[in-house]
């Protein structure tokens, strides 16, 4: 144990996506931010879909319960800033699979914090849709 030296270099935060590349959570959770995930929210929608906004949207407000752990909040930081980067593995502009990678993402973090979504949670995220995009949001969920 005395020959290993310990690296003056912080640790990277990698995880695998669901194709099994690995993902740098450091180099996206910088680019995470309250007004750039609304914004991402408001102008993707029709692109990335309902159900991954949905999913998104949930993931934002389970950062707001004290009892979740900071590392599944780093998690769902890192994959929030990730789905808000316009820099990513497939480009968000890319027809059809632009938000594939996204998605899974999102995926990741979903499997994360499952145990913190709760109604509170749903409701909220249910509630910030319908601020964004109308009421009649609600029957186009799930």
């Amino acid at each position: 144990m005395g020959d290993m030296k310990k690296s003056d270099e912080p640790q990277k935060k990698l995880e695998m996506d669901f194709d099994g590349k690995e993902v740098d959570l450091d180099k996206y959770s910088g680019k995470y931010s309250d007004g750039k995930f609304l914004d991402k929210v408001k102008s993707t929608v029709k692109k990335a879909g309902l159900g991954l906004i949905h999913n998104a949207m949930k993931l934002y407000y389970v950062t707001e319960n004290p009892n979740c752990p900071m590392k599944v909040k780093a998690g769902i930081i890192a994959a929030l800033g990730y789905f808000i980067s316009p820099f990513d593995l497939i480009p968000d502009f890319t027809p059809i699979v632009g938000y594939s990678d996204d998605a899974s993402a999102i995926g990741v973090a979903l499997v994360m914090a499952q145990m913190y979504i709760d109604a509170e949670v749903e409701s909220k995220a249910r509630a910030k849709l319908c601020s964004i995009f109308g009421d009649g949001i609600l029957s186009e969920i799930e």
